[in-house]
């Protein structure tokens, strides 16, 4: 297959987009038994049977990478599912994407459980699916068989997880878990708030979203960070901060990585889009943890993924049933914490970074090619000779007002319901053949080493 965007397209439609930036040029991909085989100038002749044209509006993109998604199935398959949430990653332009270890029944923390997870999803994904395993108290002898049973890493949480089955560590187990992946290599993922500063703060309650705020404050995310950070420094261990929403944190973080800390740092399209004093009382779509903030936190966010602090972006897709959200009440309180966004990140993100002076090859680095390396994707993210053929064809200018019913995530609810985004992805490729999420599922299982 040979793959043609229009030869405007570097720089996109002309009188509508900025000349060409660094990492986008024009140019054809040649697609030979689901890998890339060539990318070469627009104008060579094609050296396959079939070719695809892009139209003069799209651009060619590799399929993203989104290493942060809680399908909750097997279990609570009703929250979401493998075929509904790869059927929106397939329709957001994710071509990967790696399934978090708790919210399903049994979380993944041993082999067995591995193993139900993935014949749970054998057969019924449209996109590409690898999995997270967990580090949780009494679990310690397990993480090596399942680092060899192919994991991509193990995530932890240092407070309650929302799940009483997936038990959160303290500093000590925290720290034997990370002895025992360090003899690995193996990766540490880490919810990071600190569960005696949130004890000390007030209980969430009720439907103002600032009584939320105040009870997630930006002291318990920078107190665990900075444990996790000196943690990576005394055992020279890797470790991966998951969905950073306190910028007050990103001076210690770059500081860590100037020493030399194996420290790699996420954030999510809701905290590069939303600020907390746009969220409406009573508004739970936009609960999640930690917490949505300040417009001015959100921008030095902006800043840190600008400057290198923070690697890559992905979606924290958690979702579950519109009864768990409490829109009935608005309480802030009881309601579920967690943003449905599996299919939106790539025009969520688009649509302010260009605000921002940022191309399309910045949010192509943050959603896909930093992504896939923090994974060891090594054929993933990228527009190369020799990745996967996973690609998108996105539209960067055309604008469109999301309708949750519209997505297809299991349960229609979404903090970006109404939102005016710029960029819609129109076709997705996977290894070399489109996806339709009405057919039958092709997606693979990985395991960490062969992709």
């Amino acid at each position: 297959m040979w793959l043609k965007p229009h030869p405007r397209n570097a720089g996109g439609p002309r009188a509508r987009r900025p000349p060409a930036r660094r990492g986008e040029t024009a140019g054809s991909v040649a697609v030979r038994d689901g890998r890339i085989a060539a990318v070469a100038p627009h104008d060579a002749p094609p050296p396959a049977a079939r070719t695809v044209e892009l139209a003069d509006d799209e651009v060619l993109l590799p399929g993203l990478v989104d290493t942060h998604v809680h399908v909750n199935d097997p279990g609570r398959a009703e929250w979401e599912g493998f075929p509904t949430a790869t059927r929106a990653a397939a329709a957001g332009g994710i071509t990967t994407l790696l399934d978090m270890p708790l919210n399903s029944l049994p979380p993944t923390v041993d082999p067995e459980s591995l193993a139900v997870k993935r014949e749970s999803a054998r057969g019924r994904v449209h996109v590409d699916v690898g999995f997270w395993g967990g580090a949780i108290p009494g679990n310690r002898e397990h993480l090596g068989p399942l680092h060899d049973a192919g994991v991509f890493g193990f995530k932890s949480f240092l407070l309650h997880s929302g799940v009483d089955e997936f038990p959160p560590l303290d500093a000590a187990g925290l720290e034997a878990a990370l002895a025992e992946l360090t003899t690995r290599d193996a990766l540490l993922i880490v919810h990071a708030e600190n569960s005696a500063a949130i004890d000390a703060a007030p209980s969430p309650h009720g439907e103002h979203y600032r009584d939320f705020l105040a009870s997630r404050p930006r002291g318990a995310e920078d107190v665990a960070i900075a444990q996790v950070l000196d943690l990576a420094r005394r055992t020279g261990g890797r470790v991966h901060v998951l969905h950073l929403s306190s910028s007050d944190a990103l001076p210690m973080i770059a500081a860590a990585k100037a020493d030399g800390v194996r420290v790699t740092v996420e954030t999510c399209p809701h905290y590069l889009c939303f600020t907390a004093e746009e969220i409406p009382d009573g508004a739970t779509q936009f609960k999640c943890c930690p917490p949505i903030r300040e417009a001015a936190n959100r921008e030095r966010l902006w800043q840190g993924l600008a400057d290198g602090t923070i690697d890559c972006v992905v979606s924290d897709h958690s979702p579950c049933t519109p009864e768990l959200k409490r829109l009935d009440t608005g309480d802030f309180g009881v309601a579920w914490g967690g943003v449905s966004s599996l299919q939106l990140g790539l025009a969520a993100v688009w649509t302010q970074a260009r605000l921002r002076g940022h191309g399309l090859a910045d949010v192509v680095r943050w959603m896909a090619g930093r992504t896939a390396e923090i994974a060891g994707l090594h054929r993933k993210g990228a527009v190369e000779p020799g990745a996967d053929a996973d690609l998108c064809a996105f539209a960067p200018d055309d604008a469109f007002v999301v309708d949750a019913a519209g997505l297809h995530h299991r349960n229609p609810v979404t903090a970006y319901q109404g939102r005016a985004l710029a960029g819609r992805v129109r076709r997705t490729w996977l290894r070399g053949e489109p996806v339709d999420v009405a057919g039958p599922p092709r997606g693979t299982l990985l395991s960490r080493g062969e992709a």
